[in-house]
């Protein structure tokens, strides 16, 4: 039962010193989600109370079903873009109509997720490489940057997921820059860039949004143009349950796996790195889909659009010392009293403070570093996490992430079917890599392989092609071949359409008077081999413990050269 419902091992034995941490880190944390929350909800297209209806009851129901003690939950960046891109042309954004599918998305997302969690399915987490994820961040913190433009500049321009749209409106609306819009929002964005890098300790967010309202409220600044976010409703929200229908949750439900998906691998990751850190608890993947699945399903019933863990607050929740999910619950309350209490302070918010909230909440999301370091040490990733950042910001976010988990996939794939191989000579009696150490000396007579990695229907084909060009290689060189030794210690498994193409090249080899030895085989390749009858058509006395063995043996009994038992097989 407490695997399934964690708050009954840590509320039972909550002490007073938890609370010492507890307490700052849910009190700056709510400070902190107010404005953000209200941020995020503008990239999702919602009126901005929803982002704070967002960290309320998701927050409330993680604290007690989550397995991380530090994970912040609540709106996000990216998943905020996500549900702008999900429902796009299928309603105005800010309508009732846009805020049921809004909240109807999180319902389905937090249902795939829960059932994921029944289901164990945590392994998903596997799935997405981190060059993909980069590539992905990567693109949709550009585009969500890019979408701020309109509250920034005070200009008109369409909302939009496509990176070549946001650029071509922005292009063609720049001349028509509101210039006390613009100025506030370069002194908001100064202002947050300077709290954070020199006083780290100060909630910029909610120091600009401070400011902000004096500003225009001192200032009159709206009757100067200035785009204030006007009239929250107050109170918290009430039982609502989305309206179904098959249309709406055919056309959502991609959309809604690839939240689910994607809002799990954000909470997942950052709650293994805190509890890494912290060394002090275990998160569980699985129980995570369900705290995150039962967190989104109870909170699109009081108004939260899909939500998830997010980085920046999870790493303020660590810093200020929380130790356990009370921690979530003291934020929540702050966000209850802020919607009890302060809404009708943040009707003067000008919209542009919001704009620069968000862009420097997404700078950091943009990896430089990373892509340059991949290109030096796995060009192939780099080509990957390129690949996904160039079709998540020209061709939208869902192709995005599924076209990098596909190639990721086929990578993968394509690395399974070609496997390192080596042909093998001695040094001083070390044998190494003929093609990786030139002065390695071939074995008259012999070649020797080392294959690495396992024999199945999709690597046979390389195995058999690099056995016979390297004994093609030795022909037309002069050095004809009378044994095949394959060092299999680093092949795990056999499977049968590779056990059918060693068949066939042992007959090829019969006729052409080569016989065939294998040197430290494991017990399960040995079993298969037994069992298919290849190990009595290549000769039981011809299996080994290792090179030195079968060498030693074929010395004694054609007259080579014997090689010394302490001799050691390197790459």
């Amino acid at each position: 039962m407490k695997s399934w419902v964690p708050f009954l091992d840590w509320l039972p034995r909550y002490r007073r010193k938890d609370l010492s941490g507890d307490l700052p880190a849910g009190l700056t944390v709510g400070v902190l989600l107010i404005p953000q929350g209200m941020a995020y909800a503008t990239i999702a297209g919602l009126p901005v109370v929803y982002g704070l209806y967002a960290a309320l009851v998701p927050q409330v129901v993680y604290a007690l079903l989550g397995t991380s003690r530090q994970l912040a939950v609540g709106p996000a960046a990216m998943d905020s873009l996500l549900v702008a891109s999900g429902l796009a042309g299928m309603a105005v954004v800010g309508t009732d109509r846009y805020i049921e599918l809004a909240l109807l998305l999180a319902l389905m997302m937090g249902a795939i997720q829960l059932t994921l969690g029944v289901m164990r399915m945590g392994f998903l987490a596997q799935f997405l490489s981190r060059p993909v994820i980069s590539g992905f961040t990567s693109a949709a913190a550009i585009i969500i940057g890019l979408n701020q433009l309109p509250s920034i500049l005070g200009i008109e321009a369409e909302r939009s997921a496509k990176l070549h749209v946001l650029a071509a409106d922005a292009a063609g609306a720049v001349g028509e820059t509101h210039l006390p819009t613009l100025m506030l929002s370069v002194a908001a964005l100064a202002l947050l860039f300077v709290l954070r890098r020199w006083a780290p300790r100060i909630p910029g967010a909610l120091a600009v949004v401070v400011l902000g309202i004096l500003a225009v409220e001192l200032g009159h600044l709206e009757n100067v143009g200035i785009q204030v976010v006007g009239s929250i409703p107050a109170g918290l929200p009430g039982f609502h349950m989305p309206s179904l229908s098959v249309a709406d949750l055919t056309a959502l439900g991609p959309m809604a796996a690839t939240l689910a998906l994607i809002a799990f691998m954000e909470a997942y990751s950052v709650a293994k790195a805190l509890s890494q850190k912290r060394g002090d608890h275990e998160v569980s993947a699985n129980q995570e889909l369900r705290a995150l699945g039962a967190a989104n399903v109870l909170g699109a019933l009081f108004g939260a659009y899909p939500s998830t863990g997010g980085f920046s607050r999870s790493a303020v929740n660590d810093r200020a010392g929380a130790r356990t999910g009370m921690s979530a619950l003291i934020s929540a309350a702050v966000v209850a009293l802020a919607l009890t209490f302060l809404t009708p302070l943040f009707r003067a918010l000008p919209a542009a403070v919001l704009g620069a909230i968000i862009v420097v909440a997404v700078s950091g999301l943009v990896d430089v570093r990373y892509p340059r370091h991949l290109w030096k040490s796995h060009r192939k990733e780099a080509v990957l996490l390129l690949a996904t950042f160039v079709l998540t910001a020209f061709g939208g976010m869902v192709l995005g992430i599924a076209s990098g988990l596909v190639l990721s996939l086929v990578l993968t794939i394509y690395r399974s079917t070609r496997p390192h191989a080596a042909e093998l000579g001695t040094i001083n009696g070390v044998f190494r890599n003929v093609d990786r150490f030139p002065a390695a000396e071939r074995m008259e007579g012999w070649l020797i392989v080392r294959y690495d990695g396992p024999l199945h229907y999709a690597s046979q084909a390389h195995f058999k092609e690099f056995l016979q060009h390297r004994l093609a290689e030795r022909q037309a060189g002069g050095q004809p071949v009378h044994t095949v030794l394959l060092h299999a210690e680093s092949i795990p498994y056999i499977d049968a359409s590779a056990g059918a193409t060693l068949g066939h090249l042992l007959d090829d080899w019969q006729q052409a008077g080569i016989g065939l030895k294998i040197a430290g085989a494991i017990g399960p390749v040995r079993d298969v081999l037994e069992r298919s009858g290849l190990m009595d058509r290549i000769g039981h006395d011809n299996f080994h413990t290792g090179i030195e063995a079968a060498l030693g043996m074929a010395s004694e009994d054609a007259g080579h050269q014997r090689i010394a038992t302490q001799t050691r097989v390197k790459r």
